[in-house]
């Protein structure tokens, strides 16, 4: 009988065990950057969670025209809405923004489309009736694409 090698069957499942491990800490780390990000995964149930705590006054409509100011109407408007939102410019990451919302108390949303795209779309939700909850998923799959 030849020599047996001890440990050899544990080297039959390294490296399938070590795959199995990647995609388990990209998948960890994929949940993790989506929460630090503000977005939900479906699995946040109360919409008071979801504020970003932006409590400075926005921008007056008036200081603007067309477009722009239709946006900062609406922020007006819904603030809660939109201080519930993730701003998928990534402003909270490049610029410390709180939510949405924080994007109209300057100027940064009359520059920034997917500022006033979200806020647009989340207004035409909020006339439909939708609750906070459904309009977060909603621009979630809508924008961060």
């Amino acid at each position: 009988m030849g020599k047996q090698v001890k440990g050899k069957n544990s080297k039959k499942w390294f490296l399938p065990g070590l795959v199995v491990l990647a995609v388990i800490g990209l998948g960890g780390g994929y949940l993790v950057s989506s929460y630090l990000n503000g977005r939900d995964n479906g699995t946040i149930t109360d919409a008071s969670s979801l504020r970003g705590g932006e409590t400075r006054p926005t921008l007056s409509p008036a200081r603007f025209t067309g477009k722009i100011a239709s946006t900062y109407e609406i922020a007006r408007e819904i603030p809660e809405v939109l201080d519930s939102l993730y701003c998928y410019c990534d402003c909270k990451k490049h610029f410390g923004h709180k939510s949405l919302l924080t994007c109209y108390v300057d100027d940064h949303a009359a520059f920034c489309d997917v500022c006033m795209d979200e806020a647009i779309r989340a207004y035409e939700l909020f006339k439909q009736g939708k609750d906070i909850l459904t309009i977060r998923k909603t621009i979630d799959s809508e924008f961060s694409h």
